[in-house]
């Protein structure tokens, strides 16, 4: 069953009332949005994005509420979704950059290393790329460098030589194939950490596919352009680039003037755009934790529009 993380925490710092116009730019399976319809009620209103359309029809099926909005598309593409169905300002906007239990334990996604299947990953089943395709012919350099910075995989050299050397013999297409050879590339000591070992690199993998760092960049930017003064984004981050990326655009739009400080008067016209609620990001509870795993990694951060 599908448990939203930081729930709690989320809902507190969107900051609903019964009259407040929501994003869920991350619908997944439906946690946080559920909450958000219970809070604001028939007066309210909650656009849900998702790129998974499975996502998106499968709440569908279970919500038929008038002030609810379902879209099918890149959280990256905030801005032309909301004027597309003619809203300019929302009052608050929710993302959970990790993937839901539901796209994690359908074994035909190709998420997951628990499971066999295809070496897919996509979120968006209607795109071409696929982990297949980035693991069968990306140069072993451009495998290296994916597993170092979106995995943080120290064995990355290891495991990027024997994905060429072993594909130069036959293609890898399915999971297990690569789980048996990232255990093969990687030492004994490795394999009894708290974390699976092929973990980083399935991790490293999905990201590439779905080129989700650069989606959040463009999220960040616009989910910020379109909040009304007061309103919140809360964002919840499950790898450190993700974190890093959304931290770094924070402090960039919370930053007023950039002029020398030996300017008399300010020449930029920069002007602060939001305030930082969260000057540490507010990490899951033990109790969470052992309730639900996933939430071990989350990091969650909450800005204000001035």
């Amino acid at each position: 069953m599908h448990k939203p993380v930081l729930l709690k925490e989320a809902i507190a710092g969107l900051n609903l009332n019964k009259e407040s116009v929501v994003v869920d730019a991350t619908l997944g399976g439906g946690g946080h949005s559920s909450e958000i319809l219970r809070i604001i009620g028939s007066k309210g209103g909650l656009i849900a994005i998702d790129r998974d359309a499975k996502a998106v029809e499968s709440f569908r099926e279970k919500n038929d509420n008038i002030n609810l909005i379902l879209i099918n598309d890149n959280f990256s593409n905030i801005k032309k979704i909301l004027k597309e169905n003619g809203i300019e300002e929302v009052d608050a906007i929710l993302a959970d950059f990790g993937l839901s239990s539901d796209q994690l334990d359908n074994s035909e996604r190709g998420f997951s290393f628990l499971s066999d299947a295809d070496l897919d990953m996509r979120m968006d089943r209607s795109q071409k790329l696929t982990a297949v395709d980035v693991v069968n012919y990306y140069s072993e350099e451009e495998l290296k460098k994916i597993l170092w910075e979106y995995g943080e995989e120290k064995y990355a050299p290891m495991i990027a030589r024997n994905i060429a050397e072993t594909r130069s013999k036959k293609p890898i297409e399915k999971v297990s194939e690569l789980v048996s050879l990232i255990e093969s590339s990687v030492p004994e000591e490795y394999k009894k950490g708290k974390i699976h070992f092929a973990t980083k690199t399935f991790q490293a993998l999905r990201i590439e596919v779905n080129d989700e760092l650069n989606s959040i960049n463009k999220f960040l930017k616009g989910a910020i352009s379109i909040l009304k003064p007061g309103g919140r984004l809360v964002t919840i981050a499950f790898h450190s680039g993700e974190d890093r990326i959304t931290k770094n655009t924070f402090k960039n739009f919370e930053k007023g003037c950039i002029c020398p400080p030996e300017f008399p008067v300010c020449r930029c016209g920069r002007k602060s755009l939001i305030s930082i609620i969260t000057k540490k990001p507010i990490v899951a509870s033990e109790e969470e934790i052992r309730e639900n795993p996933r939430a071990r990694s989350a990091k969650m951060r909450i800005v204000e529009k001035k």
